[in-house]
């Protein structure tokens, strides 16, 4: 059994009504801001924090919608600019009544919202998939690179099948470039229902995401030097192993860049796995739902496993619980080079410290 992890239980955010659970939250820290997003039904939320990730301020309500993609990793994302705050998410005016619509928006776009002061309050800013609708299936991931430009990837459904896109833009997410497809499954279709990763760092952006080729669903990456055109995406990790499953897992991955190369975890049947570029993949465990940070002293896994909310730290032998019964964590790295994570647990929005 593993060991139960000593944390500085940092805040827990109730929603005011039981039946409208929080859901689906995402950290951002950088800029000397702390910050926190999440779902509930319709509507998306902003919190931040003034003390490191101590104490978060009550949640201010950024948007509603007809329809918000919520769930299996879908949901709203926080990026700190220099000037402001972006909170991206896909919405839509209503909700899907489709087969295996799940509550998605019918016609969903990957919409953004700024604030110039802190989270108080919020502008609508725009969309950036190009194609009305396409980006319905609610998955994104959006970074920013040390120079100011931000970059988006999506699930795309333009064409009928699922590809993946991306857009760039070079002014705090006012315009963006035409979309650009970074990759067309020659079986058709990439895996339908897993969210996609963009990192950046040492001048490289990467973006992984799951593929659906002759019959396995793994993860592929694919990496652009200086906002150059995408490479021909490869399978993560150098080893033999695959996942031949005739079915979305709805599970994507975790990305980072550590010493200037990417770091990917994802879950393969029932396991998860860390991959070091251009080195074997590692099984860390039974489980699925995999986050990922990097802090000065190094990275970070956490999943849910058999036993909960599981976390690895660097160089350690063996994993901790993080929560017995939370779901679908995040993390993120402070500027003070200690960690946050925050989780899913009926309802309520939790996060703590996590020593080092």
């Amino acid at each position: 059994m593993h060991p139960l992890l000593t944390l500085i239980l940092a805040a827990s955010i109730h929603p005011p009504n039981a039946a409208t659970p929080y859901r689906q939250p995402q950290l951002a820290a950088d800029q000397g801001q702390v910050v926190l997003t999440f779902g509930a039904e319709k509507s998306t939320y902003f919190a931040s924090s003034a003390d490191q990730g101590k104490t978060f301020s009550k949640p201010v309500k950024v948007a509603d919608a007809g329809a918000l993609a919520l769930g299996r990793h879908r949901g709203p994302r926080a990026t700190i600019l220099k000037d402001a705050i972006l909170v991206s998410a896909v919405v839509g005016a209503k909700v899907s009544t489709g087969e295996h619509a799940h509550g998605l928006p019918e016609a969903g776009d990957l919409t953004l919202w700024r604030s110039v002061d802190h989270g108080k309050s919020w502008s609508h800013q725009g969309v950036v998939n190009d194609a009305p609708g396409s980006a319905r299936e609610g998955f994104h991931s959006i970074a920013l690179d040390a120079q100011g430009n931000l970059t988006a990837t999506w699930l795309d459904l333009r064409t009928g099948k699922t590809q993946i896109y991306a857009a760039r833009s070079s002014d705090g997410g006012r315009t963006w470039s035409k979309n650009t497809q970074i990759y067309s499954s020659p079986s058709g279709s990439t895996c339908e229902c897993c969210g996609p990763s963009v990192v950046t760092g040492a001048g490289e952006t990467w973006i992984m995401f799951r593929n659906a080729l002759n019959g396995s669903r793994d993860m592929y990456l694919t990496r652009s030097a200086a906002g150059g055109s995408f490479s021909v995406p490869q399978k993560s990790g150098t080893g033999t192993g695959t996942w031949k499953i005739n079915a979305c897992p709805m599970d994507g991955g975790g990305l980072v860049v550590d010493r200037g190369q990417p770091v990917a975890a994802w879950r393969r049947d029932k396991d998860v796995f860390l991959a070091r570029s251009g080195q074997p993949e590692m099984r860390l465990g039974e489980g699925h739902d995999v986050a990922l940070a990097r802090t000065p002293k190094g990275v970070y896994v956490a999943w849910t496993g058999a036993q909960g909310l599981e976390i690895l730290k660097p160089g350690a032998a063996k994993a901790e619980i993080l929560s017995p019964t939370g779901t679908f964590v995040n993390l993120a790295a402070l500027p003070g080079g200690s960690l946050l994570a925050a989780w899913e647990q009926e309802g309520v929005i939790h996060t703590a410290n996590v020593a080092p």
